[in-house]
């Protein structure tokens, strides 16, 4: 099992996740606040982690959002 930070409907999250073949199977996620992270390096990992992963959530699915650079 995997896991990263993400936006999940506009709130900071940590996502659970899988990988198979060339895909991934989504396990699930748990919304989480800022400031339960202290250390720098963990700081460093969710200002790197929520550029690349921002999704919906919505009717047992997750849809990604596109980021405009």
């Amino acid at each position: 099992m995997n896991w990263c930070f993400a936006i999940i409907n506009r709130r900071l999250s940590e996502l659970f996740f899988e990988k198979r073949g060339r895909g991934v199977k989504f396990l699930g996620f748990a919304h989480v606040k800022r400031d339960e992270y202290g250390t720098k390096r963990e700081q460093k990992m969710i200002d790197k982690d929520i550029i690349k992963h921002r999704f919906t959530y919505r009717g047992g699915k997750y849809t990604r959002i596109k980021v405009l650079k």
